[in-house]
C-alpha cells in the first residue's frame, strides 16, 4: 500500500481506530488499515473499502463481515465506517467509557469485536479524567 493512501486513511480517521474511536497516540500497538470487506470476501483494497483500525478490533473483526445481533437474534451486516454514521448505531454512556450498540448493527459490531474491552474502558476513563476523551 502506497504511503499516499496510508496517510489519507489515517487522516481521515482523524488517527482514531474507526470502530472503537481509541486514540493511536494513547496506545502501546500500531493502527493497521484494514479491508471493511476482506479480500477473500471479494473485497477491494481501494480507499472506500479501507478504515484504521487497532490491533484489538481488526483482530476480532477478521474477515467478517456479519454478526450475530444479541437481542433479536439477527444475523445482520457490521458496522461499515463508509457507509455507516457510528452516531446512527453507538452511543456512549454517561461517563463516556462504554460503547452502547442502539441498533442491530450496533449491538452486534459492540459484541463481535468487543468495543468495550477491560482495557478500553479503562483508558477511556483515565483520559476523559484528563479531558483527552471523547477525541472528537
Amino acid at each position: 500500500m502506497k504511503a499516499k493512501l496510508k496517510t489519507f486513511i489515517r487522516n481521515r480517521a482523524k488517527n482514531c481506530c474507526e470502530y472503537c474511536i481509541s486514540q493511536e497516540r494513547f496506545s502501546a500497538d500500531s493502527f493497521s488499515i484494514e479491508h471493511i470487506v476482506s479480500l477473500s470476501k471479494g473485497g477491494s483494497s481501494n480507499e472506500q473499502n479501507l478504515a484504521l483500525s487497532c490491533q484489538g478490533c481488526n483482530n476480532f473483526k477478521y474477515n467478517f463481515i456479519q454478526a450475530l445481533d444479541p437481542a433479536t437474534g439477527a444475523i445482520v451486516p457490521l458496522y461499515n465506517p463508509r457507509l455507516d454514521n457510528w452516531d446512527s448505531h453507538f452511543r456512549w454512556n454517561e461517563t463516556f467509557t462504554t460503547i452502547i450498540g442502539i441498533s442491530q448493527i450496533g449491538r452486534a459490531t459492540a459484541q463481535k469485536l468487543r468495543l468495550n474491552r477491560e482495557n478500553l474502558t479503562n483508558l477511556r476513563q483515565v483520559l476523559t479524567l484528563l479531558d483527552l476523551h471523547p477525541p472528537f
